[in-house]
């Protein structure tokens, strides 16, 4: 079963989908969640309080507006464009994350948040 999220940070919002997998329940189960905001290239990234270890289809070669664990950081990545990784228009992440869900709608939202910014993720109503 999906689960339906909000990802808020300053004026910015966004829906979004967990997938039902192992680390997108933990996820799930963690919420709510807050935390300063990373960015790197097309990327959001924040440190969550999940602790998981890439699963078998984790990957690196990302598409916009994927969501995923990075279990080499204990981090939630939000992708919306190239990162300094890629080749070409699709965002690379730094090294295999696990999948947990996508972005509804248009992910280019994104790049409304800066570094050191809250991100908080919550349950959608």
């Amino acid at each position: 079963m999906v689960q339906k999220i909000r990802i808020i940070s300053g004026n910015m919002r966004a829906e979004a989908e967990l997938y039902d997998k192992p680390t997108a329940r933990q996820v799930w189960a963690a919420l709510p969640i807050e935390a300063r905001a990373n960015t790197w290239g097309e990327e959001v990234y924040f440190p969550i309080p999940v602790e998981a270890e890439a699963e078998p289809d984790a990957r690196a070669e990302m598409q916009v507006g994927e969501l995923g664990y990075w279990p080499a950081g204990g981090a939630f990545c939000i992708f919306f464009g190239p990162t300094p990784a890629s080749t070409g228009s699709e965002p690379v992440a730094a090294s295999p994350v696990n999948i947990l869900g996508r972005v509804v709608g248009d992910a280019s939202v994104f790049r409304a948040v800066q570094r050191g910014e809250v991100v908080r993720i919550e349950p959608a109503d």
